[in-house]
């Protein structure tokens, strides 16, 4: 693949194109298969994962009702770092999304630095998400191995993302449809109930947002760990962004996606948040053990509930791993394609960068494998170190749009299709708000680790781009001068 360098203040075709990269060897390059249906419903059903319906147990737990404050006060930063990363996308569609911004605004090693862990922490997830959608499928059907079923999906998603772009889009769109109507379904129910519409169930009034210790029945390291369970549910939503740049109409696709992500995020997590506490006693065993929206339904009497989200949240995980290989894969071969890696993984063959899916599936697998041969230490080395992972690709969102927005005001300011809100004021605010969320992460003894963990990955990680870019500036230098 040719390989580009860019530079702070570079505007080559590389981050122009809307794929992102060259053309590889085999003389193609990214398609642009996914129709504008597919990025709408990639960017709607993409915030409905499975740490939403099972994670989010945790996080009641602890805060109680207050989680509702949680999930808003870490909903208000994601979408600020969504308008800033659509803003930045719109300007410049490009497969490598943020790691692309990134080398531009700061340089190479930044790009390296993003890119890379975020690679890595989507290829933990995909195997995260293999297992425990096998964790289900062997619930349904006892004495089957989890691995074997693990290895069928890696084998479905790795095909499907080894074919057309559209194969994907296919299945997301599919996926997301299902997840809508089940979380819109659930919200329709609670509200009823609420009401004391729903047949056999009276209006709940207040009772369970005031009583069994009031709204902070945890005080504030209650509010605090269901803040960090919160921040940490909405990683997934960059995905659109990196879709985007394959899409028939890339700018206008990120601009309808980041101008929606504020109702979907109210509506899918503080609202479905908000039913669950009104209906049900936080501190109910049930809330962390089956998941609060089964626990939900069972609490009103929904026959079969159980089953009903078990399948909800079985779509979610695959719908989320089928996701992850791609971003995975993409974002490989856009860094391949700035000469940050190394170069067989990013050639592109009928518009899809096969080497990267293959490598991304792989790792993916071993990571499953790891799970089940080292669980106590290498796998749980693994998971600490993307346990803050996403929270480090959101500041270097920050940092690049502070600087690549007066840029293109300066040079392209027609390119300002989605604009920041409150430029530059609230992009610091989010700085401040992720700095302090780093900070809490400190406070905690469970969290402090993956704090650690993940910092010592992008130490390491900017380290190697930083040694990369200068031996490029070197290598440059050195050709210049013959």
């Amino acid at each position: 693949m040719t390989r580009t360098t860019l530079t702070p203040g570079d505007t080559s075709d590389a981050d122009r194109r809307p794929d992102g990269v060259q053309a590889s060897d085999t003389g193609s390059a990214l398609s642009n298969g996914l129709k504008q249906r597919h990025l709408s419903m990639i960017a709607l059903g993409g915030v409905i994962g499975a740490g939403l319906f099972v994670g989010s147990g945790a996080g009641i737990a602890a805060a109680g009702p207050s989680i509702v404050v949680a999930y808003a006060a870490s909903g208000l930063l994601v979408m600020l770092v969504m308008r800033m990363l659509g803003e930045m996308s719109a300007a410049n569609p490009a497969s490598g999304s943020f790691s692309v911004h990134a080398e531009r605004a700061i340089g190479p090693w930044a790009g390296f630095t993003s890119g890379w862990a975020f690679w890595f922490l989507l290829c933990v997830a995909v195997g995260l998400e293999g297992i425990g959608a096998a964790e289900i499928m062997t619930g349904w059907l006892p004495g089957t191995p989890e691995w074997a079923w693990v290895a069928l999906f890696m084998v479905v998603f790795c095909g499907t993302n080894l074919a057309a772009v559209k194969n994907f889009g296919e299945f997301e769109f599919w996926f997301a449809t299902l997840k809508v109507v089940a979380i819109i379904a659930f919200l329709v129910i609670g509200v009823l109930a609420i009401l004391g519409l729903l047949p056999g169930s009276e209006a709940p009034g207040t009772a369970n947002l005031t009583g069994e210790g009031g709204f902070l029945p945890n005080g504030t390291e209650g509010l605090i760990i269901g803040l960090l369970a919160s921040v940490f549910a909405y990683g997934g939503l960059e995905t659109v962004t990196i879709a985007a740049a394959e899409s028939e109409q890339p700018v206008r696709g990120v601009a309808k996606a980041v101008r929606t992500a504020m109702w979907r995020i109210g509506v899918f997590y503080v609202g479905s948040m908000a039913v669950i506490v009104t209906l049900v006693p936080w501190d109910d065993p049930a809330v962390a053990a089956k998941g609060p929206y089964v626990a939900t339904l069972d609490h009103l009497g929904i026959p079969g509930s159980g089953q009903i989200m078990n399948v909800v949240v079985l779509i979610a995980l695959l719908s989320a791993m089928n996701a992850n290989v791609y971003g995975a894969s993409r974002m490989a071969c856009s860094l391949v394609a700035r000469g940050q890696g190394p170069r067989k993984l990013g050639q592109v063959y009928g518009g899809v960068p096969r080497i990267a899916v293959l490598a991304s599936s792989f790792f993916g697998f071993v990571c499953v494998l790891l799970s089940y041969w080292r669980p106590d230490d290498v796998f749980a080395w693994l998971l600490n170190m993307i346990g803050a992972a996403i929270l480090v690709v959101w500041f270097f969102v920050a940092a690049s749009q502070l600087v690549l927005r007066r840029r293109t005001e300066r040079e392209a300011p027609e390119r300002l299709v989605v604009r920041m809100w409150l430029f530059p004021g609230l992009t610091w605010v989010a700085l401040a708000a992720m700095v302090g969320v780093f900070i809490l992460m400190a406070t905690e003894p469970d969290t402090r680790v993956q704090l650690l963990s993940t910092g010592g990955l992008t130490l390491a990680l900017a380290l190697a781009g930083y040694l990369l870019q200068r031996s490029r500036a070197t290598a440059t230098a050195k050709i210049r001068e013959d």
